[in-house]
């Protein structure tokens, strides 16, 4: 070995000279997480679709029966040709390796109720539950914020009577809220209206009631967060560089505590695919969570299935966002990676 070979690596050994490496290992890292992601799709789809199938294979009641409900005179060979049609007449066995062939190629099947493809239903529900749920979060995030700026290391007052709101908004279900607010709002004031899906004022409750428990839990998550960066180093030196409190807590404390609660915002954007199945059926709007609601009362056995491969789909996609996320918040990831 010579002394250069047992030269200890510096930080010049990695710039300017070796610039060819780096880029070599940042492709490899894009490789990685790309192969990652490609995998945790594949096993999450291919989990929610197994207990999926099996979850609606062990409901009670025959599927033909709904599908042949409201016609006369049902003869045998009638059953016989729809069962052959959607395949319910073939072993479980050989129906769940045919359905799972079939995600595989893109293809959900096609509803029982409908009669045509699960995939074309699901985009043309997607678009009110998307406006639903970001809408929700974009309220959640900023009321959050706004609440833990106001309340970290403040006085005991302030912090008491947040942290009395969150415990009631975290623990107030999303269906008793909704009749609350639909009551006061819009049978008695007339402000916003109760029913629909056209127009801004249809989403202010819809909105309201499904951002007000992620309020209590990201505001938690935030103001634990801040209090605890509040005592790093760090901010001793920006406040004895002279910068205000206001700027030391907006501009820094806060960025280095948005990481949990981003964290903890991939699984509640996940979450609000399952929780808009109630805001949206008892405010009567269209989305994904209502098409759930209906086809689970009609057994449309591929629809179900459908929305809930969507959800596990859009919840790999939301999580590895977010890990793409973490180095452009915080540099110190970014030095790390």
């Amino acid at each position: 070995m010579t002394l250069q070979e047992g030269r200890p690596r510096t930080i010049d050994d990695a710039s300017p000279q070796s610039g060819a490496p780096v880029r070599s290992r940042r492709g490899g890292s894009w490789i990685r997480v790309a192969v990652r992601t490609l995998v945790d799709i594949v096993l999450v789809v291919w989990a929610a679709a197994t207990l999926t199938f099996l979850a609606v294979k062990l409901i009670p009641g025959d599927p033909l029966d709904k599908l042949m409900a409201g016609i006369q005179d049902v003869t045998p060979a009638m059953r016989a040709a729809v069962a052959a049609q959607y395949g319910l007449d073939q072993p479980v066995f050989v129906q769940y390796v045919t359905y799972l062939a079939g995600v595989a190629r893109g293809d959900l099947g096609v509803s029982y109720q409908r009669g045509v493809p699960v995939t074309e239903i699901l985009w043309s529900e997607l678009g009110p539950t998307v406006e639903l749920t970001t809408w929700a979060m974009v309220v959640a995030v900023a009321a959050s914020v706004v609440l833990a700026l106001a309340t970290s290391g403040r006085r005991p007052f302030a912090r008491v009577l947040a942290q009395g709101f969150e415990l009631i908004a975290v623990s107030t279900p999303s269906f008793w809220l909704g009749i609350v607010l639909m009551t006061v709002f819009s049978f008695g004031l007339r402000w916003v209206p109760a029913f629909g899906g056209t127009g801004p004022a249809s989403l202010v409750l819809p909105v309201v009631t499904l951002a007000v428990p992620l309020v209590g839990v990201l505001t938690q998550v935030l103001r634990e967060r801040m209090e605890h960066t509040l005592h790093e180093p760090f901010v001793t030196t920006l406040r004895a560089r002279g910068l205000s409190e206001s700027e030391v807590r907006s501009r820094h404390v806060l960025r280095h505590a948005s990481l949990p609660a981003l964290t903890l915002s991939s699984v509640i954007v996940g979450s609000l695919l399952s929780g808009t199945a109630v805001i949206e059926t008892l405010f009567s709007r269209p989305g994904i969570g209502r098409l759930a609601v209906d086809a689970l009362q009609d057994r449309d056995i591929p629809l179900v299935m459908g929305v809930v491969i969507f959800a596990a789909f859009v919840f790999i996609l939301l999580n590895t966002a977010v890990d793409l996320l973490y180095p452009l918040i915080d540099p110190r990831l970014r030095k790390a990676s």
